[in-house]
């Protein structure tokens, strides 16, 4: 089903459909809020609030719009939200995202490196990276999703590869020592 008949079939009061977009977007929305929370049950929690905000809010989508920004832009914020009442945050572990394709076509051999590294930048760039190469979503529908202009998202973006590029040189020394 198609994310507009789900939510024409959602906005009519379908629980069916209800049931059939939470299967459809569970998986995918627990690994991107457990990437931005770095907290599997504070992701689960996430999720769970977001799922219920969507079902809401639905009358307020505007169908003319792509759907997965709006989605996402509920999610993120719902993550964010979760984060400034929680005093400690645990990272995740490279397993929680290793089912992810876009990152299982990585040639990337230290794939554990690479997450500690991500998981180690601030919100405010980690977020922009993981909604960009993790979700796959466009400059654009990032500002959209995160309520920033989109040279901003641009710049974030930018030094985030800077930062990641200077944190994963010793690993790409170490992979490849005569370089």
């Amino acid at each position: 089903m198609k994310d507009n008949t789900w939510v024409k079939q959602i906005r009519f009061g379908n629980q069916l459909a209800f049931r059939q977009f939470y299967e459809a977007y569970a998986s995918n929305a627990i690994r991107t809020a457990s990437a931005i929370t770095r907290n599997r049950e504070l992701a689960k929690d996430a999720v769970q609030e977001t799922f219920i905000r969507v079902f809401r809010q639905i009358d307020s989508y505007d169908t003319n719009l792509p759907f997965d920004p709006w989605f996402y832009r509920i999610l993120t914020n719902e993550c964010l939200r979760l984060m400034k009442k929680e005093s400690s945050l645990v990272n995740i572990s490279p397993s929680d995202l290793a089912n992810n394709a876009a990152l299982a076509e990585a040639s990337f051999d230290h794939l554990a490196d690479l997450y500690d590294v991500i998981q180690a930048l601030d919100d405010g760039h980690r977020i922009p990276i993981i909604l960009k190469y993790i979700k796959g979503f466009s400059e654009k529908e990032i500002a959209d999703i995160l309520g920033l202009n989109q040279n901003t998202v641009k710049s974030r973006l930018f030094k985030a590869r800077k930062r990641l590029k200077v944190q994963l040189e010793p690993f790409k020394r170490e992979a490849n020592p005569g370089e």
